[in-house]
């Protein structure tokens, strides 16, 4: 009988130590450690003070998600966001999705959340006095579109005119300009068309009651989300680390961005995990403008 007790307890002494080891093994895997700063910039805003104005809140929200210090590093455009990045100047950066497929090839950033842009539309407009009802009426026209690379202005205006069956290089005239420009030309009937994203539609057109000016020709299928991208230098779990901390806390960092000047575009927006392919659009339109060695 003594034996047996003897064994029992032997047997439970084993247990209890194979316990305390793994918990001692499982307590000593080292947690993932965040930068203690990360670099942000944006690629719509030039100068410091417009990054605060559009962004403070957000850094703040943000810092108390993280539980680390953000510094606010300004960029000239999406050329120099690209280059800060492999300079290791910019840790985080918030880009359109043109800009997105260019900067990931060129940099091999890191697709951290995208954020959605409900009602992200491109929008082709004429002068109501022109008569044009149709994009195939542009053929031979003069057509004003926004900076190269612009998603909403540039690249899905060219993708509409090519599903139209018109050749941009030869069938249209192009001319860049910006928001106010393209309207200004416009209604002075310097070209026959203007390409606005609905939120630039909205704020200078119906804002300002102009709506009887125009009309709307032609209006895209919804664009692919804004997206925040890391330095391609972090470490997958790092990463993880910091998606999870943004996804679970994404009510609290929306509200602080819709904050921010000129962030009304983002009222309804939600953070979503990134799907590459959705940008496949955009890589399209590249390739046939004769711009595929981006990629």
């Amino acid at each position: 009988m003594k034996r047996r007790n003897f064994i029992d307890n032997f047997l439970l002494f084993l247990v209890g130590c194979t316990t305390v080891n793994t918990y001692n093994n499982s307590s000593q895997i080292s947690p993932v450690t965040l930068p203690k700063k990360l670099r942000f910039t944006v690629t719509d805003d030039k100068k410091l003070e417009e990054i605060q104005q559009s962004f403070g809140d957000f850094k703040t929200a943000l810092e108390q998600v993280l539980e680390t210090t953000v510094e606010f590093v300004p960029v000239e455009n999406y050329v120099a966001a690209a280059t800060a990045l492999q300079l290791d100047r910019v840790d985080l950066v918030l880009v359109g999705p043109s800009e997105y497929v260019i900067i990931r090839a060129r940099t091999k950033a890191i697709p951290l959340t995208a954020i959605t842009r409900p009602n992200y539309h491109s929008l082709i407009i004429v002068s109501r006095k022109s008569g044009i009802k149709s994009l195939a009426q542009l053929k031979g026209k003069k057509i004003a579109l926004g900076d190269l690379g612009a998603a909403g202005s540039h690249i899905s205006p060219l993708k509409m005119l090519i599903d139209a069956g018109l050749n941009p290089k030869s069938d249209v005239e192009i001319f860049n300009l910006g928001e106010k420009e393209r309207l200004m030309s416009l209604k002075k009937g310097e070209v026959h068309a203007s390409a606005l994203s609905n939120n630039t539609y909205e704020r200078e057109v119906v804002e300002k009651k102009a709506e009887s000016e125009f009309s709307i020709v032609a209006q895209s299928p919804l664009l692919p989300n804004d997206v925040f991208i890391l330095n391609s230098k972090f470490e997958p779990a790092v990463v993880e680390q910091i998606r999870s901390r943004i996804l679970k806390s994404q009510e609290k960092l929306i509200h602080a961005l819709r904050l921010g000047r000129k962030n009304k575009k983002y009222k309804q927006s939600q953070l979503v995990p990134v799907n590459d392919a959705d940008y496949n659009m955009i890589r399209e339109v590249y390739r046939a403008i004769g711009q595929g060695t981006f990629f």
